[in-house]
């Protein structure tokens, strides 16, 4: 069991106002790991008027003062990589393996990218030419409100500190109640990296207490919230008395369009993305969309790649599937599952109930079902568990009018070898990321979607630009 750790208000460690302690659960043993506090309206009232304190020394701080501040975080990050890693997987059932590889490793990548990014980043610049004087100035936006998942800690946490720091701003992390460890962590090397005390606060709490009153508070600026669709347009409604910005990175349900002259890698390589994480990530490939003259060949591939798919220990080293993060989550997968059988797809691998040979912790039979059809739950509703849905096409029109069919609009994926039909149709996918045969997006491209999936822009240059307000200004004096 983990020490009750308290909040970071105003540069120092801070009881709660009030106790109101919260189990964290070791999602593999279903036992506590660790003990928060969650806060109240009076730790939330400290956070913002510490963060309200320090905005004008910040914002008027040198954008590469803020930047070396950045640069030391990444170093400090660094040195205690293995800590990040070991408290993901503790808090929210990461592999060990993963854990180093992925969940940490998304950490620094984004650090390091948004130090790329404010190193061209131009403050001011012309409006363009012949307009003297006119000048284009990014401003930070003031205080903001960061509200983070547990699927994606440092993932989510750095893409969204990090840019805040960079621009200017002053902040309130509430990271997810359900893995508070990875944050209460990176609290600490914000404090060893000398950061201003105000700057940067945390305060665990729920989504109704601590949640709420950072999306309604007067002197909160921004809200930048990672989460589920319906939670996002709770916050919407919440933010709009106050006329803050609201960014979103909501939910997904990708389509991944396999052809019958894909790389032999295709299937295989979509399903594993599916499984990765447990399939709690909200860009998880989760309906295959295949060429009905490949459709069988590629339900064979599908289910022995099922079948080669592990699940065990997080803490033990390998390449397996840890279990999803709580009880609720585990009974809604399980729902949904039961709901696929009940309307006729076919299950080809996993299905109800735990792996074999695991009768405690929140694990889940790596699970796919064929002949689906779209209408289907298990077509619609995002899952966020390692099951996949499987359905065939006759024609390109098809299948893009299907995957373009949902709510959602986060990632979409598409395999095939012709290149004049790979770029036609990373245009006419609608969703705010498309990848094509495996490829990854570049360093430093914004992450986000559109529709349900919410309009959220981060990373890189685009994550900076979101924490600014833009001023234009006329009569600049060269």
């Amino acid at each position: 069991m983990i020490e009750k750790r308290d909040f970071y208000i105003n540069g120092r460690w801070t009881a709660p106002a009030a106790a109101r302690d919260y189990a964290v659960i070791d999602p593999s043993t279903e036992e506590p790991c660790a003990v928060i506090s969650l806060g109240d309206r009076a730790d939330t009232e400290a956070a913002v008027a510490a963060a309200k304190a320090a905005l004008p020394a910040w914002r008027a701080t040198a954008p590469e003062e803020r930047l070396a501040y950045v640069e030391k975080i990444l170093e400090i990050y660094k040195a205690r990589y293995e800590e990040m890693a070991e408290a993901m997987s503790l808090e929210m059932g990461a592999p060990i393996d993963f854990a180093r590889s992925e969940q940490a490793g998304a950490g620094t990548w984004h650090i390091e990218n948004f130090i790329r990014a404010a190193k061209e980043f131009e403050w001011v610049h012309p409006l363009g030419d012949g307009t003297p004087g006119a000048m284009i100035a990014y401003e930070a936006i003031g205080v903001v409100g960061l509200i983070t998942p547990w699927n994606w800690p440092m993932n989510q946490v750095t893409l969204k500190v990090i840019p805040a720091l960079i621009a200017g701003c002053t902040m309130v992390l509430k990271p997810s109640e359900e893995a508070p460890l990875s944050s209460l962590l990176f609290a600490e090397f914000i404090d060893q990296a000398g950061v201003p005390a105000g700057v940067f606060n945390l305060v665990n709490g729920d989504g109704v207490g601590v949640g709420s009153q950072l999306s309604t508070h007067p002197d909160i600026q921004m809200i930048s919230f990672t989460g589920s669709t319906r939670a996002g347009k709770a916050i919407s409604i919440a933010a709009a008395e106050t006329l803050k910005r609201v960014v979103l990175e909501l939910g997904g349900k990708g389509a991944n369009l396999v052809f019958a002259d894909c790389d032999e890698k295709a299937v295989k390589r979509g399903v594993r993305h599916m499984f990765e994480n447990t399939g709690q990530s909200c860009n998880a490939p989760s309906r295959m969309l295949v060429e009905r003259s490949y459709y069988e060949k590629a339900l064979e591939i599908a289910a022995q790649t099922a079948a080669e798919t592990q699940t065990g220990n997080p803490r033990e080293p390998g390449r397996h599937l840890g279990p999803v993060i709580n009880k609720s989550q585990f009974e809604k997968i399980q729902g949904l599952i039961e709901s696929g059988i009940k309307e006729g797809a076919r299950l080809i691998a996993g299905g109800l109930g735990r792996p074999e040979g695991l009768n405690k912790g929140y694990y889940v039979r790596p699970t796919i079902f064929a002949d689906c059809t779209p209408d289907m739950t298990i077509m619609r509703e995002e899952i966020f568990g390692p099951v996949l849905s499987i359905m065939p096409f006759d024609t390109e029109e098809e299948a893009v009018a299907i995957a373009n069919d949902t709510p959602y609009g986060l990632t979409n994926y598409l395999q095939t070898q012709d290149p004049v039909r790979t770029n036609r149709l990373l245009r006419a996918l609608d969703a705010g990321m498309v990848v094509a045969n495996g490829k990854s997006r570049g360093a430093g491209a914004p992450f986000g979607g559109v529709k349900a999936s919410g309009r959220a822009r981060e990373g890189g240059r685009w994550g900076i630009e979101e924490f600014c307000d833009v001023k234009s200004i006329g009569g600049w004096v060269e």
